[in-house]
This record gives structure tokens, C-alpha cells and sequence, in this order.
């Protein structure tokens, strides 16, 4: 909960913030303003290939909740957390489980298919993923557009779990920064002293912070 973390991280100042780093995070991180630490791991799970399209929506979402919405009402349970959006590996299988009436190995077997993307798989999916939404009152329409949903986002999707551990180290490392800079560069100009082009970046790091190497 340390205000000076979080400023730290709405400004994008995330040289040497674990996962935090590139050239697009800390743009979304100054358009997110995040305020705790499910915020940062909302976006360590977002920024990767398949749900990334989201970002923007998440970042809506947070700063005005009118807008958060459920795909079904009975998503509201397991995507409360992530403001009624498909964020985490997990929202898919409670997903294809609580709407499609998958069973859990069923759901493990969906997602082994979605990360090998084979065509037959995926084909044979879809049809057990739309019958069984219909089943469960669900439009075929609609059933195919939750489909649509899912499948780009499942193969690159982080599990809950995961993208917790990296946000404790992302918000340790920010707090370190933004608290002990000092010492933070010296930890990381250490850390990296074999790479080149990090201590490059790290000597203009610490000129902006006003640290003399």
C-alpha cells in the first residue's frame, strides 16, 4: 500500500521494474494510474500476445465502473476481480466449467487444445463449447461469440496464480525504487553488469533521478 510505489509506476518511471519494463507497458501503466496490487496483476497478465486487445478496456473500466459489464450474469463470480473481462487462464476454465458445463478434466482438455491451436481440436471444441452453452440457456449466437472470445486470448493466457507472483515482485521492486533509489540502481547496475546496453540504460536512469554514478 505505499503511495510513493504507485506514483512511482503512474508516472512509467520502470527502469529496472521487474516485468514492468519495454517500451508499452509503462505508456498503459501512466493510462492506468494503477492503485493496488491487483491492478499490476491485471496488467503483467494482459500484456501478452492474445489478450493485450483488452488493455484499453481494463484501463476504461477501472477509471469508471459504469461501465464494468458480464458477458453473463453468472460470469459476475469469477470475473468481479478482473471488471467482468476474460484476464486470467482461469476466467476461461470457470468459464467453459460454470456456462458450457465442462467437467475439470474436460477443461484442462480444452485448454491443452487452445495452446496447440490444432484446427480438428479446436473445430471438435467449438462444437462442445457452444452445445453445452445452449444447454445452459445461452443463444447459439451468442455462445459462438463468447467462443470468439476466448480462443484467441487461451493459448497466451497467464494463470491467476502467476501473474500474482510476478506483481509481488513488480510492486517490491517499485517499492525499492521509489523509496531507496539509491541503493536500487546500485542493485540493479550490479545485477546486470555482464549486459551492456541495461547498464547504458541504468547510467541514464540514474542521471534523470539525479544519481551520480
Amino acid at each position: 500500500s505505499d503511495k510513493k510505489a504507485f506514483e512511482l509506476l503512474a508516472k512509467g518511471e520502470t527502469m529496472g521494474i521487474f516485468q514492468l519494463e519495454g517500451s508499452g507497458m509503462p505508456r498503459y501503466l501512466v493510462e492506468l494510474k494503477p492503485t493496488n496490487i491487483i491492478d499490476i496483476q491485471a496488467m503483467v497478465a494482459l500484456y501478452r500476445p492474445g489478450p493485450m486487445s483488452e488493455i484499453p478496456e481494463y484501463i476504461l473500466r477501472k477509471h469508471n465502473p459504469k461501465k464494468i459489464q458480464y458477458f453473463d450474469p453468472r460470469m459476475k463470480d469469477f470475473t468481479e476481480q478482473s471488471l467482468g473481462l476474460l484476464v486470467y487462464q482461469d476466467d476461461v476454465l470457470l468459464t467453459v466449467i460454470n456456462l458450457a458445463g465442462y467437467s475439470w478434466e474436460e477443461a484442462d482438455k480444452f485448454r491443452k487444445a487452445m495452446g496447440k491451436k490444432i484446427p480438428s481440436e479446436m473445430a471438435k471444441q467449438k462444437g462442445r463449447f457452444v452445445e453445452g452453452c445452449v444447454q445452459n440457456g445461452i443463444r447459439r449466437d451468442k455462445a459462438e461469440k463468447l467462443f470468439s472470445l476466448i480462443a484467441p486470448f487461451a493459448a497466451y493466457g497467464f494463470n491467476k496464480a502467476h501473474a500474482a507472483s510476478y506483481a509481488m515482485v513488480a510492486y517490491q521492486t517499485a517499492y525499492m525504487k521509489a523509496n531507496f533509489p539509491v541503493e536500487f540502481m546500485a542493485a540493479v547496475m550490479t545485477a546486470e553488469s555482464d549486459n551492456t546496453d541495461k547498464i547504458a540504460a541504468a547510467i541514464e536512469e540514474c542521471k534523470r533521478l539525479g544519481i551520480v554514478v
